[in-house]
This record gives C-alpha cells, sequence and structure tokens, in this order.
C-alpha cells in the first residue's frame, strides 16, 4: 500500500461519518476498521441506533463528541452539511430498504458516498439513485469488498494482459451454511428475513450480488441471459436460500453459477474458475492468499501477494511482505482507501491515480440489482432464459 495521498492532496484526513452498524453489528466494525486501516479517515460523526440511548453510549465508546451522536442517518446528513467542519463522506451499512433514501440525501447535501451493497432492493431505486451519482458529480463507493483481495486483482489483471486468452467458461459459487437450520428469526428479529427490508430474494441480495460482481470484476464480461432458479432447500422456509443459474456472458462464454446459504457446515466459501483459450485462473476466498495459474502449455503456478509474478494493481492492494497473511479486513480496507484517493483527488481538482479506480460503483450497483431481477423473473417463468439489460448511461 502506497503512502497516503490524502495527506498530499488535502493536507488532512477526510472526515467520515457513518450511518448504521451499532451494537451487536458485524459489518459496521468492518466498515470502521476498514476506514482506519490506511489513515486516510478520521470517524467525525455517527448515527449507530435508533435508539437514542443506546446511539449515544455507542457513539461514546467510539470517541465521538455527544454532539455529532444523532439518532437518524437523515438527521446526520443535515447536522454534517450544517457543520463548520463536517463529514466529508457518509458511509452507510443499514438494512438495504434504507440505501436509496440515505444515499440519495447526502448526495444531494454534496457528500461523497460509501455503501453496503445491494445498491438499493428494486430497479427503478437502482436506476434513479445511478442517476443522481451521474449528476451529483460525487464518488460512490459500493461496499462489494471481495475485489479488494491481492490476489482477485492479480486475476483481474493477468486477465485484461490476456494471459488466458479468450475466456470460454466461468464457473462461480457463493456456499455458506449460515441458514441451514429450520428454525428461522421472525421478520421483526431479522430484516434480512423480511422481503420488505432485505429485498426480493434473500440470498440473491446477501451474497449472489458479490458473486455476480466477482465474475464481473476479473473477466470484464457481462452476463448477457440468465436461465435460473431461485427458492428454498430448507422445508418450510418462506424466503430465498439457494439459487443456481446458466450463463450466457457478453463474449459469447458460458458460465454457472450457484448461491446458497443452507449448506450445513460450509463457512464462507466464495469460489471462481475462469478457463479461457491459452489457461485457467482459480481463487477461493476461504484461501485468499493463493490464485492458481494452470496454463494450456506448462506446469500449474501459484500466484501470492507480493511473490513472484504479482502485478501492479495487486502490489498496492498489499500492506506486508510475501508469505504474510492478508485477509477479510484488508479487503475492505482496500475499497475504502481507493475510494479515499478519488474523493481526494475530486476534491483537490486533479487526476487520480489510475489504480485507484477499480472500486465498484454505482454501475456496478445497478447492474447488480438487474442481475437479481432477471434471476428472479427466469425462475418465476420455470427457468427460461431470461435476457439482462447491461446499458448504463
Amino acid at each position: 500500500m502506497s503512502l497516503n495521498p490524502v495527506y498530499s492532496l488535502l493536507g488532512r484526513r477526510l472526515r467520515l461519518a457513518v450511518i448504521g452498524g451499532g451494537p451487536g453489528s458485524f459489518i459496521g466494525a468492518m466498515h470502521r476498521h476498514a476506514a482506519a486501516l490506511d489513515n486516510r479517515y478520521t470517524l467525525v460523526a455517527a448515527a449507530l441506533s435508533s435508539n437514542p440511548e443506546k446511539s449515544l453510549q455507542a457513539g461514546r465508546e467510539l470517541g465521538l463528541a455527544a454532539e455529532r451522536v444523532y439518532v437518524t442517518g437523515l438527521a446526520l446528513i443535515a447536522g454534517e452539511a450544517a457543520h463548520s467542519e463536517g463529514a466529508d463522506v457518509i458511509a452507510i451499512m443499514t438494512p438495504n430498504d434504507s440505501h436509496f433514501e440515505l444515499a440519495g440525501a447526502a448526495l444531494t447535501q454534496g457528500f461523497d458516498v460509501i455503501c453496503d451493497k445491494p445498491m438499493t432492493n428494486t430497479l427503478d431505486e437502482a436506476s434513479r439513485l445511478h442517476a443522481a451519482v451521474a449528476a451529483s458529480g460525487r464518488i460512490f463507493c459500493l461496499t462489494h469488498n471481495y475485489t479488494g483481495y491481492p490476489m482477485v486483482r492479480q486475476a483481474r489483471s493477468m486477465v485484461e494482459a490476456g494471459d488466458l486468452g479468450d475466456i470460454r467458461l466461468v464457473q462461480v459459487e457463493y456456499v455458506q451454511g449460515g441458514n441451514a437450520r429450520e428454525n428461522d428469526p421472525s421478520p421483526e428479529q431479522s430484516w434480512r428475513h423480511n422481503p420488505a427490508k432485505g429485498g426480493p430474494s434473500l440470498v440473491m441480495g446477501d451474497i449472489g450480488t458479490h458473486a455476480h460482481n466477482l465474475l464481473r470484476f476479473i473477466t470484464g464480461l457481462e452476463v448477457d441471459e440468465v436461465a435460473a432458479e431461485v427458492g428454498s432447500i430448507v422445508p418450510g422456509r418462506t424466503v430465498h436460500d439457494y439459487a443456481a443459474a446458466m450463463l450466457r456472458l457478453s463474449n459469447g462464454a458460458r458460465g454457472s453459477f450457484w448461491v446458497t446459504q443452507a449448506a450445513a457446515g460450509v463457512e464462507n466459501c466464495l469460489r471462481i474458475r475462469v478457463c479461457g483459450a491459452l489457461g485457467s485462473l482459480e481463487w477461493e476466498q476461504e484461501l485468499p492468499q493463493f490464485l492458481q495459474y494452470k496454463p494450456l502449455d506448462g506446469p500449474a503456478q501459484i500466484r501470492t501477494p507480493n511473490g513472484p509474478g504479482t502485478l501492479p494493481l495487486a502490489a498496492r492492494s498489499s500492506r506486508i511482505v510475501k508469505g504474510h497473511p492478508e485477509g477479510f479486513p484488508e479487503s475492505f480496507a482496500n475499497l475504502y482507501s481507493d475510494a479515499a484517493e478519488a474523493i481526494a483527488a475530486r476534491r483537490a481538482g486533479v487526476a487520480p491515480d489510475p489504480l485507484a479506480l477499480y472500486f465498484p460503483d454505482s454501475r456496478d450497483g445497478l447492474l447488480g440489482v438487474r442481475f437479481v431481477a432477471a434471476v428472479v423473473q427466469s425462475s418465476a417463468t420455470n427457468g427460461a432464459w431470461v435476457a439482462v439489460d447491461n446499458s448504463v448511461p
């Protein structure tokens, strides 16, 4: 990871405010740690809970002044917009149904935005939010954090360099076991199990969008058509815990996709294989240090962070010397740091480092929501092929 260009451009860290991710939230703590890791941000304000006492207590534990701890996200956006040294960036990690309103309000007030995935629950909101980002000129980062792993970025760079030749086949899967039991929480206990908050498909919004984004990020291809099945494999469950699809990609390649949160005993197995005319790549999230490269006419090879053959995009994403492990928190931090460099460059009126512009944005968010809709539509028509709209203004 390079020296701090945010200081070089602005003479200070970016001021960050967070909405959501309060007590008991795994992802909230991950966002805050990611923002702090590379010294690009200072946390100045938060709205951590709709309960005023819990929000204030949690804010105090983070070292925030009482007047910079808010009860609602909209109150935070208004308060920070009026503050003489208010936040520069708003990070959103709330239930999915609130992303559109909060991100739109933040953009309207002139903030750059970092938002958890999926970008929205509906196609209409995704289209409108992408248009708002484009009109605002602000930076919008969507935290598909798996694109921040050094070896995922190495894989993308090798595809771009032509090491695999023309891509012919892609297989991507994301398999978890957290929802394997039959005792579902109620919608009141878990917003993810409430379609009004979590979206039309639990498994697709939660992890299917990650798998789709990873495929697109590494290959540079779009999914043009899907033939899919979505549903639940746990008896009595009403929300989706399984999805699978055949894919037709934008260059004519074929693909397969399957995701589930009901594979008993499996932890967090996101895995991808990309096969081209000249060789193949394989990567697995539970073993993120290792990228397997299998050329057509040579022995199989292993790429590792900062090891031999590391390309520039991967090298800038690793903080330590070869042979040492990095993982999930660092992948998150790479997106935060890349976004910070882009934001600082925008504020300073200079061109950003091109290698800082690989974080997912509102275009990726819009295409992710369209993919979810196409998978659900195909499943509703007994797996008929459905075209995915990849045109983005």
